[in-house]
């Protein structure tokens, strides 16, 4: 067994020891407030975006399962056609600053940017103050809020419980669906799904 698969098998075998304490923002309930400073230092709050159907993505790039979603091209994909279709795309970073994984705000954005990532932004969440509250457990994770600030889908960005970059021919994308199920005016069809991937390192 190479390093990174062994590296993906122990990020999926292992969740954050404070799980127990997450809370969980679930279809159909209001999004909790989020603030948090991106990368370039600047202030960026969920209300700023009432209105506009938001993604919100936990990352971290040293998971393999975030890895294969954007060297594959995937998540830079998604962002990209989010923004085309007014859709604010918020990748969270709540990795504990005395984690190895741990990278300071320029280097995040740098990692980031040599993926092709196109957020609008990626915020910063040192303390888990965000992750806690929605109940991040795994990165990818992620939650689709509506116009009106309800939470519509949470969970697995897909179906393929892997790190294998060729499993995402194969997987049903939910957050694309739920997506489009939004911009279509319908209710979203699956509106919660498994999370899978590495633990939040949380601090």
């Amino acid at each position: 067994m190479n390093a990174t698969v062994l590296r993906a098998a122990l990020c999926a075998a292992l969740l954050a020891p404070a799980a127990a304490a997450l809370a969980d923002a679930v279809p159909g309930s209001p999004a909790p407030a989020l603030s948090l400073r991106d990368t370039a230092g600047r202030t960026v709050s969920l209300a700023d975006f009432k209105g506009r159907t938001v993604v919100l993505e936990w990352t971290n790039p040293g998971c393999p399962f975030v890895r294969k979603h954007y060297v594959t091209g995937n998540l830079p994909g998604m962002q990209s056609k989010a923004a085309r279709g007014d859709v604010v795309w918020l990748a969270v970073n709540s990795t504990n600053p005395d984690h190895v994984d741990y990278l300071a705000p320029d280097a995040l954005a740098q990692a980031m940017k040599a993926w092709g990532a196109a957020p609008a932004a990626i915020l910063m969440d040192p303390e888990g103050t965000a992750g806690r509250a929605y109940g991040a457990r795994t990165t990818p994770q992620m939650w689709v809020v509506d116009p009106k600030g309800v939470v519509r889908f949470a969970g697995g960005i897909d179906d393929r419980r892997s790190a294998n970059p060729e499993d995402i021919k194969l997987a049903r994308n939910h957050v694309a669906a739920a997506l489009e199920d939004l911009q279509a005016g319908r209710p979203v069809a699956l509106a919660s799904a498994p999370p899978y991937g590495c633990s939040v390192k949380y601090r």
